[in-house]
């Protein structure tokens, strides 16, 4: 009787750390096989036949991986290796068209309505965001070693601010030349 109790409540102990909403991790395989499994046909009855088969194998297959490897990478490097790298999305811009914005590895492809396409790219060696355009590359801001940010002004002058509110109205100021005011 001793060893049942010890036995059922070490397994409401794994249940009460496992399923306490402290999840560490997106869990993106899991949630790429639901969209999958979820959207692989138009018929809803086909798409939860096929899920009710292929269910049973899979979710505890992604869940694993997901929970063991790579949530876990996740957790120590901060990206997930397959998150969301490929996934494109339509984006509203303030001009009032869509553009195609896909997720890349290093960062972002991003592809107007009239089919120019620019990439906003994530150096990792030297903490850089830069903008590639025509053949161009242009450096929008570093992160430094001492927690500034170095970032483009006016006419291609660079300045170092602090990620803070005020940081961000150093560049503003710089970016605007100081004026916030509409001009005829």
């Amino acid at each position: 009787m001793k060893k049942i109790c010890i036995k059922v409540m070490a397994l409401l102990l794994l249940g009460s750390m496992t399923l306490n909403s402290c999840i560490v991790g997106s869990y993106s395989l899991m949630n790429k096989y639901c969209d999958w499994q979820m959207n692989m046909t138009g018929n809803k009855i086909v798409n939860g036949v096929v899920g009710i088969i292929l269910g049973s194998i899979a979710v505890p297959v992604t869940s694993l991986v997901d929970g063991l490897v790579l949530n876990t990478i996740e957790f120590w490097t901060g990206d997930n290796p397959i998150a969301n790298v490929g996934k494109t999305q339509k984006i509203l811009g303030t001009d009032g068209r869509f553009y195609a914005v896909t997720t890349l590895k290093n960062g972002y492809e991003l592809k107007s309505p009239t089919g120019e396409i620019s990439y906003f790219l994530h150096d990792a060696n030297t903490d850089t965001w830069s903008l590639q355009q025509n053949g161009k590359t242009i450096e929008l801001f570093r992160f430094n070693s001492d927690g500034t940010l170095t970032t483009l002004a006016l006419e291609g002058e660079q300045i170092t601010v602090t990620p803070n509110e005020a940081g961000l109205y150093q560049v503003r100021m710089a970016a605007s030349d100081g004026n916030f005011f509409t001009m005829r």
